[in-house]
């Protein structure tokens, strides 16, 4: 327990601290914040390892799509990998809930950053606009999206079927998709304390290139990453 807190205490201490101290950032360019955005990333990995005692594996690292636009599909089981994942991507930004920009100051950083946000559940004119919103982020930059197809973080035991947002993206703009299984949740939990002495590994799995259809590609992407979850828990 005093550990937990002592970790909670720094690191929510320090992403408050980095985002004060980027504040300016606001008014110079975009990349000013992506780069307070890794330093949040590698704020997150040094807290767990230097509190809890967490190690923090990747593995295929050699499936990395380069030099060809691609959409990551993630498991989403923590806070962990918002943060991190700025850090083994380049830059990726993300569609995340409404509630999450609202916030002061992180929610600024989360619009300057490019992520689109919308309302969970819930059929809005913003949501049925962001995949536009999508579609011109990717035309416009290198930077990968990241999208958590199961919609919210879950436990690690969970399997909840995929929402239809990830078939969608990878159907109409025929881009590339990158699973990424991460099993935050056994030292991140949704509910309860963080875990000591734990191993955080995330999986990057082969693309899976354009040409399936909507279902045929839900599917796999539902078999491949729920795989890999079981083989890592």
């Amino acid at each position: 327990m005093i550990r937990n807190a002592i970790f909670s205490i720094f690191f929510f201490t320090g992403i408050i601290i980095i985002s004060l101290i980027f504040l300016p950032s606001f008014f110079l360019p975009q990349k000013v914040v992506l780069f307070g955005g890794k330093l949040m990333g590698y704020w997150t990995g040094f807290c767990l390892k230097f509190f809890l005692s967490i190690k923090i594996i990747i593995r295929g690292k050699e499936n990395i799509v380069l030099n060809k636009k691609f959409f990551i599909a993630a498991s989403h089981q923590s806070m962990f990998e918002t943060f991190y994942l700025q850090t083994v991507f380049n830059s990726p930004f993300f569609i995340l809930k409404k509630e999450l920009i609202m916030i002061p100051i992180f929610g600024w950083y989360l619009k300057k950053m490019g992520c689109i946000s919308i309302k969970r559940n819930k059929i809005t004119k913003d949501n049925l606009s962001f995949f536009d919103d999508v579609s011109k982020m990717l035309s416009n930059t290198n930077r990968p999206l990241i999208i958590f197809p199961q919609g919210t973080r879950v436990l690690p035991k969970e399997r909840p079927p995929f929402k239809k947002g990830a078939s969608r993206i990878y159907e109409e703009l025929k881009i590339i998709c990158q699973p990424v299984v991460i099993n935050s949740g056994y030292v991140w939990p949704k509910k309860g304390s963080k875990r000591r002495n734990r191993t955080i590994t995330i999986s990057i799995l082969k693309p899976i290139n354009p040409g399936k259809s909507k279902g045929e590609f839900i599917k796999v992407l539902e078999n491949n990453i729920y795989s890999e979850l079981d083989l890592l828990n």
